[in-house]
């Protein structure tokens, strides 16, 4: 465990000397971030609409005391949605689908040789695939949370209001109550930690591969499941930091 945190620190490293030009690293983030961000759209906001309308008939479901407002539902999917389902669910997701990519990716790479050819051209393989990487998904991510927070709350509203579980008066009202702005600033600095903690660990687990394509989709496998543990464990720290 120490050994591979050790090379791990050792690979972030490695990006930060020799690094490409910029007009080499600003294209390369470019295209990386189509890949990570405008890809992946489709599947964030299916899953940030359905989590937010679950959340809103759930709660309507159980708040069945007749002294509580109704426009608490909408004060509570709010701060669900902000503080912990669009930030984390979001990035669990992403950690499935762009980790998988990122380490599918590179792991094709090392076995295929086009790694160590780019090192006999003298190019520093890891500054070239790795870092535009980490830079696309670390500048993707609040993007999509931040879509994910409007999506969900939309969700929660339509839900809410269709099903006839309270008004779309009640349900603005609850969003409006006892808002913390401070609250988003927390979500987008949990995505950050999260989109580089994902980027990073499955360039690690992709750059490193060894073998055939077996070992390609061991090293896919591990990414998404040490990324979704990493993400899990840094939203606890950062909620006992921050909060």
């Amino acid at each position: 465990m120490v050994k591979t945190f050790g090379e791990f620190l050792i690979f972030m490293q490695s990006m930060l000397v020799r690094k490409e030009r910029f007009a080499v690293l600003w294209q390369r983030t470019l295209d990386e971030a189509i890949l990570i961000g405008i890809d992946s759209v489709f599947i964030v906001a299916i899953v940030s609409a359905f989590i937010g309308a679950v959340t809103c008939v759930q709660i309507a479901y159980n708040l069945i005391n007749p002294l509580i407002p109704k426009s608490t539902i909408g004060f509570m999917v709010r701060e669900m949605t902000i503080l912990e389902l669009a930030p984390t669910i979001t990035s669990i997701v992403l950690a499935g689908k762009v980790g998988s990519s990122i380490a599918g990716g590179l792991g094709t790479m090392r076995i295929t040789e086009q790694v160590s050819a780019l090192e006999v051209m003298g190019i520093n393989s890891a500054s070239y695939l790795v870092l535009p990487r980490i830079i696309a998904a670390m500048l993707m991510f609040p993007l999509l949370v931040i879509l994910a927070m409007v999506l969900s709350i939309t969700g929660g509203y339509l839900a809410g209001t269709l099903s006839g579980a309270m008004s779309a008066q009640e349900y603005v009202e609850g969003i409006r109550t006892d808002f913390v702005p401070y609250n988003i600033a927390f979500a987008l600095i949990k995505s950050v930690v999260f989109a580089f903690l994902v980027s990073a660990i499955s360039s690690f687990k992709g750059y490193y591969t060894e073998g055939g394509a077996l070992e390609v989709g061991a090293a896919s496998t591990g990414a998404v499941t040490n990324s979704i543990i990493a993400i899990l464990l840094a939203d606890y720290v950062l909620a006992a930091v921050l909060l």
